[in-house]
């Protein structure tokens, strides 16, 4: 039998006494949030992305966003203060959360940065987010990542 990968998020999530669901898939057969939704066969409504941003004061801001919506920036820098913000360069994303492209978790990154969730994360009781590698998911109810996380829910698509 094959014993359980965890990650850095699932990690912290053990360590909090938080309940999620760990969900391994074929990282070949899913690349992007939607081919994970429809991979998992879940509502792209409740796959979640994760994207990590940087302000004009060189702050960085995480948002995670429904794999099927573009993050607006105007409200994303509204909801962090800034005047506007960025993505990140790809290859700015390992040295600066651990993470890789298509395994960024908003849970476990080497330093905790403002993270913005899109209010329609609490019109569910479960969310799916990445588990911190590419072909892990973590199933959670998205209130508690306030738990192990500083977070806002606020609008950020359109």
């Amino acid at each position: 039998m094959k014993k359980e990968e965890k990650t850095n998020a699932m990690r912290l999530l053990d360590v909090a006494s938080i309940p999620y669901q760990a969900i391994e898939y074929d990282p070949e057969q899913a690349i992007s949030a939607l081919e994970v939704a429809a991979f998992l066969h879940e509502s792209v409504d409740q796959v979640f992305k994760t994207l990590v941003t940087v302000g004009k004061s060189k702050d960085h801001y995480v948002f995670v966003i429904p794999a099927n919506s573009t993050l607006n920036l105007k409200k994303a820098a509204k909801a962090c203060g800034e005047k506007n913000i960025e993505m990140i360069p790809q290859k700015e994303l390992l040295p600066l959360t651990g993470y890789i492209h298509g395994g960024c978790s908003p849970i476990g990154m080497k330093k905790v940065f403002p993270t913005f969730i899109d209010e329609t994360a609490l019109l569910f009781d479960i969310i799916c987010v990445s588990g911190g590698r590419r072909g892990h998911q973590i199933k959670i109810n998205p209130l508690d990542f306030e738990k192990v996380i500083s977070v806002t829910f606020t609008s950020l698509t359109d």
